[in-house]
């Protein structure tokens, strides 16, 4: 497993799906998952330092956790079926629940916990950007400090995979 960090959100377009960026702590390579516009949006508001005047479904779900006594000591995002990103949210009872990548990020940014990619996941859509393309990766950072939680919206996405 290589330990991933959140490059960030964004919607892409014209078909204003978002996506969330993943790189390699310790690589080049980048792992984009389109998710829903709910999750874009959480991942959005933890990384914005947003507090809704309600807790969202991933605030809920920390403290959840949190009550029961559990720690989420990972977030494994394991394979790919059929088009479909699959993920593990690692607890520390060694208990392991099937979860979505985005909401598994989600829940992750929320807790500190850190994030894996399978290496054979890496190998087969990982993305390796060249240097001279380097320069739109600093462009989608850019973008990224200037995006608001609110310009996701409340789309329709079922906040899964293709």
């Amino acid at each position: 497993m290589q330990e991933l960090r959140v490059v960030g959100v964004r919607v892409e377009l014209p078909g204003n799906q978002p996506i969330l960026l993943l790189k390699e702590a310790q690589g080049e390579r980048y792992l984009p998952i389109w998710i829903g516009a709910v999750e874009a949006a959480a991942i959005a508001f933890e990384q914005q330092g947003v507090r809704p005047a309600r807790p969202m479904t991933h605030d809920l779900l920390r403290e959840v956790v949190r009550a029961l006594g559990a720690t989420l000591e990972a977030v494994n995002i394991t394979e790919m079926r059929d088009g479909i990103y699959i993920a593990e949210l690692v607890f520390g009872d060694e208990r392991v629940v099937s979860a979505r990548p985005s909401d598994a990020v989600a829940l992750a940014v929320r807790t500190g916990a850190p994030i894996y990619g399978a290496e054979e996941l890496l190998d087969e859509v990982g993305i390796e950007i060249p240097d001279e393309q380097e320069d739109e990766v600093e462009k989608f950072r850019e973008f990224l400090d200037q995006i608001s939680p609110e310009d996701f919206g409340a789309g329709s996405g079922s906040g899964g995979t293709p």
